[in-house]
């Protein structure tokens, strides 16, 4: 008879009971492996209403959830502005965290907090939720296992099915920092060493993004240090739903990720073949999945004790892409990486 005492679930304290609070809420929850224990936002209502669906306690502030020794993690789903601060008391006290993108809107704050954090191996994983989607971390697998032989030509295509609100938009850092970094560091999934950034952008359908002095449309390309060329495309909305489709072209074939809807059915008759669903709505749905997988591997990072990916250098590393395209699109010139961000070791 096994005399191993069950392994006691990590205590995990959410920041933030927002949108993607109440996602990464209910999968904590979910885990096995994993107990939601504190939901601090100051917009205390919010948390209170999420805490009773899960079973959690809502606080207010960080103070009241790092007083708590038996704090195993953090998943930090509060506003862009809070991310640097919560890192950084995360990591002074050996908690694990997973944070949300970006790091910072500034990248001289986010490389302060690189540096204020050197040395500490505290697990810390950052939100770019798309690399655990089972649909492009299959292809990025079968990718790197050599299958289609050497990358020449990476695609991306993500638009949203309508453009954010005005508020949302004033406050997100624009187009490249909001949108387009999750696809520049999905570009980094397969091609992790970009050396120049090109980019355009256009004012096409939002006034109210114009407005802002921020691109409703934009078209990046990237190129690899082995000539590999990746194109993204961004638009801030779409008529037919949620577009989001990854195509990987090499010397020896290609693999590539449609749409996804609820079913697969589709309709044949005399007028024609057609599917009979729309696209999953957007990304909550589209992504649900992917949040699950990446919650999961966190949790295992922290029980082994390894790094995980992707990590802080991985969140520097796209902000850094994203701000070279947003250069590179008011300016009209290329812009060569290694002369434009300072993202090596200090």
């Amino acid at each position: 008879m096994s005399t191993d005492r069950p392994v006691k679930p990590l205590k995990v304290a959410l920041f933030g009971s927002g949108r993607i609070g109440q996602v990464h809420a209910r999968n904590i929850a979910d885990h096995p492996d994993l107990e939601l224990a504190w939901i601090a936002d100051p917009f205390i209502d919010g948390a209170r209403t999420l805490a009773a669906e899960t079973g959690a306690i809502a606080v207010e502030s960080a103070d009241e959830v790092f007083a708590n020794g038996d704090l195993d993690a953090v998943v930090i789903g509060s506003p862009t502005s809070t991310h640097v601060d919560l890192i950084s008391r995360a990591m002074a006290r050996g908690v694990a965290a997973l944070c949300e993108k970006p790091i910072d809107l500034d990248i001289e704050r986010a490389l302060a907090c690189r540096d204020a954090i050197k040395g500490n191996n505290t697990p810390l994983m950052l939100g770019f939720n798309r690399r655990f989607d089972p649909h492009f971390a299959a292809i990025q697998s079968r990718v790197a296992a050599g299958e289609i032989g050497r990358l020449e030509q990476l695609t991306i295509i993500s638009r949203d099915p309508a453009p954010a609100p005005a508020a949302y938009i004033a406050t997100s850092g624009g187009i490249f920092r909001d949108q387009s970094i999750h696809d520049l560091d999905m570009a980094r999934f397969f091609v992790p060493d970009i050396i120049e950034v090109s980019a355009t952008g256009a004012n096409l359908f939002c006034d109210y993004i114009e407005e802002a002095g921020d691109f409703d449309s934009v078209v990046i390309t990237l190129k690899g240090r082995d000539g590999e060329l990746v194109t993204i495309t961004n638009s801030r909305h779409s008529a037919f739903g949620h577009d989001q489709r990854l195509e990987a072209f090499g010397s020896e074939g290609m693999l590539s990720a449609g749409n996804v809807t609820p079913t697969t059915v589709r309709k044949y008759g005399a007028a024609g073949t057609e599917e009979s669903d729309a696209y999953l709505p957007f990304f909550l749905e589209r992504y649900a999945a992917a949040y699950r997988n990446e919650l999961d591997s966190f949790a295992k990072a922290i029980r082994a004790g390894i790094p995980c990916s992707p990590g802080f250098d991985d969140g520097l590393q796209a902000l850094a892409l994203a701000n070279a395209a947003e250069e590179s699109a008011r300016s009209g010139r290329a812009v060569r990486i290694e002369n434009s961000v300072k993202i090596g070791q200090p």
